[in-house]
């Protein structure tokens, strides 16, 4: 015999499924032809979801997978972070300058690792759970960028949005150079480093895009 189910609580595992399968989010209107149910049923699946932290709404009103559902497993966070320590610490130690992981929650970026260098005499104090606005910062703006792939002179679009610079937008004397984490499922985020320097160095720009490669092959 069939065990009996909820078919709410199916739908709404079935959100976070048709989510977690997408970089770009998908609308009401889109989790609902993918779902069979009308519109009215999606907005009262995300508005559940989203009190939990397991989905969350861009400005664009796509809805995405929340931080909430790394909170599930308390052990989340800590794996996500080690998988990513090599990669920081190597890009730390590389360049010289303060390394980070950067995962979007809400509106805003989150660092979840933070890798110092061992060698300079002095560099950026940057703690993990620092958060500032995704349009504030290189880390922020990166993730921003994947979400709008630019467009070159022919008019075809671009995959890799490479990296993103910025200086003083956070601390002032600060400059920060970031890359989206590409290709992870249900996943957004950035990886960077953050120094004190008027310009940033040439090469550090491909360096974190290689750091950020890196860290989302270990977290595939």
């Amino acid at each position: 015999m069939t065990a009996e189910t909820s078919q709410t609580l199916d739908r709404g595992l079935r959100v976070l499924k048709l989510l977690a399968d997408t970089d770009h989010g998908l609308t009401v209107t889109e989790l609902s032809h993918k779902l069979g149910v009308n519109r009215t049923v999606v907005y009262r699946l995300l508005a559940t979801l989203e009190q939990h932290a397991l989905v969350r709404r861009d400005l664009g009103g796509r809805a995405r997978v929340g931080l909430g559902v790394l909170g599930l497993g308390r052990q989340v966070h800590p794996l996500v972070r080690e998988a990513a320590m090599p990669a920081l610490r190597a890009l730390a130690e590389d360049i010289g300058a303060t390394a980070h992981l950067t995962l979007v929650d809400g509106a805003e970026a989150l660092a979840v690792a933070v890798v110092e260098p061992t060698w300079t005499d002095y560099h950026v104090a940057y703690r993990a759970g620092f958060r500032h606005p995704l349009e504030r910062g290189a880390a922020g703006k990166a993730i921003l960028a994947a979400r709008q792939p630019s467009q070159p002179t022919g008019g075809e679009a671009v995959d890799d949005p490479g990296y993103t610079l910025t200086h003083g937008e956070l601390e002032a004397g600060a400059c920060g150079a970031a890359a989206p984490l590409l290709g992870v499922t249900g996943v957004e985020g950035s990886v960077g480093v953050v120094m004190l320097a008027d310009v940033v160095p040439e090469r550090v720009g491909e360096r974190v895009k290689h750091a950020a490669r890196e860290v989302a092959e270990a977290l595939r």
